[in-house]
């Protein structure tokens, strides 16, 4: 979580920023955290590289937009967030064409987390929690496979619950492009996860 620190040495921050405005962005900030996590992760696959574009919109969304009313900074900081996994998106695509190029595959120092590992112990098993972790993770894997735009107008309209409006402001394209993402997103996910629905 990025604390915001109204003693910060930003000499921006010192003249213009209020401690509610201060307090207010941390709240904010600490509302979106996990879930704008949890898109990063679903779009990049890549636990560091989620918090890496989580922290980075979050200090974009402090630094440029912290002035603005509150009510702004919810569709603003997923247009960041969107803006940073297409990003990423553009930065891996061209690592991976050198990589191909110079013939070497994935990053060979790179090894599953192992406290990702370690089972949970604070919860006995049970049918419900089992099917709803094979559901969680059938869910994961389908919105992995989706294209980009397909995905980012999902989980902003169902996972954000963000209207059209905000949700194309998000995406940065037109409110029938964000209907149409989604449609085919869903229609797709229908399709993948027929066993998992109720």
């Amino acid at each position: 979580m990025i604390m915001l620190d109204p003693q910060s040495d930003v000499e921006y921050w010192r003249r213009t920023v209020t401690l509610d405005q201060t307090r207010a962005l941390d709240r904010f900030l600490a509302s979106v955290e996990r879930r704008a996590f949890r898109i990063a992760h679903i779009a990049t696959g890549d636990a560091d590289d989620a918090m890496d574009i989580v922290q980075d919109s979050m200090l974009t969304l402090v630094k440029r937009y912290g002035m603005r009313k509150e009510t702004e900074w919810g569709p603003l900081f997923h247009r960041i967030l969107q803006n940073r996994i297409r990003d990423w998106y553009r930065r891996t695509k061209v690592r991976n064409r050198w990589r191909q190029w110079f013939g070497t595959g994935k990053d060979d120092d790179e090894d599953e987390d192992p406290i990702q590992a370690v089972a949970d112990q604070t919860q006995l098993p049970s049918d419900e929690q089992v099917a709803l972790k094979q559901a969680t993770l059938a869910l994961e894997q389908a919105l992995r496979v989706l294209p980009l735009r397909q995905q980012q107008a999902f989980l902003l309209r169902a996972w954000e619950e963000l209207d059209v409006s905000q949700t194309a402001r998000a995406m940065g394209c037109s409110e029938g492009s964000v209907k149409t993402h989604y449609f085919r997103a869903v229609q797709t996910l229908r399709k993948v996860l027929g066993d998992h629905q109720r």
